[in-house]
């Protein structure tokens, strides 16, 4: 079984205030553990971006927003994909890539929890793919429901986490990502 890191949405637009409370402070934090740990390991890290398909979105390509966040920029020689949706896989060659490389188990970290990261992990096991989603590598904002009730940051990470535990992804903390790779990397 062959692992990637797939790091989902870490941009500047995130920063932008409007987005209100977020939980998991330490979550880039976290996503850079993973990110250097996988590099290690020799392992593939995967970096997905969004672009707004309108001037007025804050992840417009030309816009400071669409930027990674310091330290999350692609190196040369990892993989870079642009999509306009929630789904990394849609309008990109994210799968074919995947099943080029024969990489059929996929670490998930990034952002948003209950948007981006979660259409994409539904979709990555829809594939067929295993998938493992790590709870503290991810963030969601406040949000607002069609009720007019609010749900704190955390409550929407939570319930994201909820829909997806065990039907599409294992969820699992950095250290048990970290753990996992050492020991792998040992056995070799």
């Amino acid at each position: 079984m062959k692992k990637a890191l797939l790091i989902i949405d870490v941009q500047q637009g995130f920063e932008n205030e409007r987005w209100g409370e977020r939980n998991n402070p330490d979550a880039e934090n976290n996503m850079l553990r993973l990110i250097e740990q996988f590099r290690e390991s020799g392992l593939e890290v995967i970096h997905i971006q969004h672009a707004s398909k309108t001037e007025d979105g804050s992840f417009f390509p030309e816009k400071e927003g669409y930027r990674f966040k310091k330290g999350f920029e692609p190196r040369p020689e990892e993989a870079h994909f642009v999509k306009n949706v929630n789904s990394a896989f849609i309008g990109t060659k994210l799968k074919e890539h995947l099943e080029k490389n024969k990489l059929t188990h996929l670490t998930v970290a990034g952002l948003t929890t209950c948007h981006c990261v979660s259409t994409t992990v539904r979709m990555a096991a829809n594939y067929g793919f295993t998938v493992d989603l790590v709870h503290d590598a991810t963030a969601a904002f406040e949000m607002a429901s069609y009720d007019g009730r609010k749900y704190s940051a955390q409550e929407v990470h939570d319930t994201a986490l909820l829909h997806l535990n065990e039907e599409f992804a294992g969820i699992v903390t950095t250290e048990d990502v970290i753990r996992g790779l050492t020991a792998q990397t040992a056995q070799k």
